[in-house]
């Protein structure tokens, strides 16, 4: 049987934690960054992790 490929968008975008989570990266941080605020900025650079609902077809593309 072939092995599973790994989907390479999802690997650059997710990272797996050691408890089996996945980290990933807030959105709106990439262009109009002028008109938001330095607190809202600093909030958006940082990583959280992605919920438990959206993790399972996460899952699937990262097999490895």
């Amino acid at each position: 049987m072939s092995k599973l490929k790994t989907r390479k968008s999802a690997q650059k975008r997710y990272k797996r934690t050691g408890t089996g989570q996945f980290l990933r990266r807030h959105a709106f941080k990439g262009h109009l960054l002028c008109k938001k605020s330095k607190t809202q900025k600093r909030k958006l650079s940082q990583t959280i992790c992605v919920s438990t609902s959206d993790s399972k077809p996460i899952k699937l593309m990262l097999p490895y």
